[in-house]
């Protein structure tokens, strides 16, 4: 069996794809080709569109992986054809008729409550202030102060995009759980993990483990890559 070498990334809202620089570097120097879909995450059909041009232009295969919100869009995107597994990375994996806002509409008794500030304009953004305890605990300070000043505007139609037909019931899938997680807790990650039929992973780390922990986020998808070649 050959490996698929071709690895689309997908980040979640708030932030860019540049969190994903350690992990692609580390994919890129094994021999694989990585890609960074940048997505404009005001719509989750919109992100489905970019997400799709990504796959497009690969020559082959891809292993399509997600991080939070990106599980969403993964989950939609992921029923291209060009894709041959699915990797969530302390992400959302919804099923049909699910979106991220009915997915924590309600959280389990005692789960932090991620600091979303309410709409602007139709946008959402993290309290700035309560970014580094929420998102990045384990990242180093100045890191994560760069990270709440550059967020990304969250639209209200990404967080209330529904998925039409959940990739994971058809294509296999694995899934990282962040296990120090205080945006999307442990134990919901378990169980969208477990409900996709998801091999799992579990690490210490934060809801920016695709940035801390480039090296476990590396693995699994290799992992995938080298399941499906």
């Amino acid at each position: 069996m050959s490996t698929v070498k071709n690895i689309v990334l997908v980040h979640g809202g708030f932030v860019d794809g540049s969190g994903w620089q350690g992990v692609h570097r580390i994919l890129t120097r094994e021999g694989f080709t990585v890609s960074v879909v940048q997505n404009p995450t005001e719509s989750l059909a919109g992100d489905v569109t970019a997400t799709h041009q990504v796959i497009e232009a690969q020559d082959g295969p891809v292993v399509l992986v997600g991080h939070s919100y990106g599980g969403v869009v993964v989950t939609e995107a992921g029923r291209h054809d060009q894709v041959a597994a699915l990797v969530y990375i302390a992400a959302f994996a919804p099923d049909k008729g699910e979106s991220v806002g009915s997915l924590i509409a309600d959280p389990p008794p005692g789960a932090p409550v991620p600091p979303i500030l309410p709409p602007r304009n139709g946008q959402l953004f993290l309290d700035r202030e309560k970014f580094a305890e929420a998102f990045a605990a384990d990242l180093d300070a100045e890191d994560a102060r760069f990270l709440a000043d550059s967020q990304v505007p969250w639209g209200l139609d990404a967080l209330n995009g529904t998925v039409t037909e959940a990739a994971w019931h058809t294509s296999p899938s694995w899934y990282l759980v962040a296990g120090d997680d205080r945006m999307i807790p442990p134990p919901v990650q378990r169980v969208m993990a477990e409900r996709a039929g998801a091999t799992v992973t579990e690490v210490p780390g934060s809801h920016a483990v695709y940035v801390s922990r480039p090296e476990a986020v590396a693995e699994i998808i290799k992992q995938a890559a080298t399941a499906q070649g």
